[in-house]
């Protein structure tokens, strides 16, 4: 077995950076509101709502704004790339597994997308081309695209 030059997940705060923050900031503010509710809410408010309402609306809050996030991570959890002297190894599913080995001598284009945003937090897509037209593989939000790139044209035994 070669040894393992670069291994990574996708990264979920590098791919949605605004989503995660939004649901941060949910989350929070749904402890807060859960917690401190009577205090922090003007008596116009807390007038209407029940105590133990405003408890379960927190909550609620909190708990609709942990979905997204978890899910996001658990998907990214189950990405993962692995780049080895002699092949990349892309691996995507938690419960059915699929695996996508590349030679490296097979790999023709390596090309990093990546959006403004992207590029602020390090992050891009990669597309890896073998043979033909269509991409080989495609991995979304990966952390140092670059670097990825880099590390394949170094191989001796890409066709890049």
């Amino acid at each position: 077995m070669s040894e393992t030059l670069y291994e990574a997940h996708p990264s979920v705060m590098r791919t949605r950076p605004f989503a995660v923050l939004l649901a941060i900031a949910l989350m929070v503010g749904g402890i807060l509101v859960a917690v401190f509710g009577e205090q922090l809410l003007p008596p116009e408010i807390t007038g209407q709502i029940d105590g133990k309402m405003l408890q379960m609306i927190g909550i609620g809050v909190f708990a609709i704004a942990t979905l997204p996030l978890l899910t996001w991570w658990v998907s990214a959890r189950a990405d993962r790339l692995v780049i080895t002297q002699d092949e990349l190894i892309w691996t995507h599913g938690l419960l059915n597994k699929q695996y996508t080995e590349i030679n490296m001598a097979s790999v023709r284009t390596v090309r990093v997308s990546q959006s403004l945003f992207q590029r602020i937090m390090n992050a891009g897509d990669i597309t890896i081309f073998t043979a033909g037209d269509h991409p080989e593989l495609f991995v979304r939000g990966l952390p140092d695209p670059n670097d990825v790139r880099e590390l394949i044209k170094s191989n001796p035994q890409s066709g890049v």
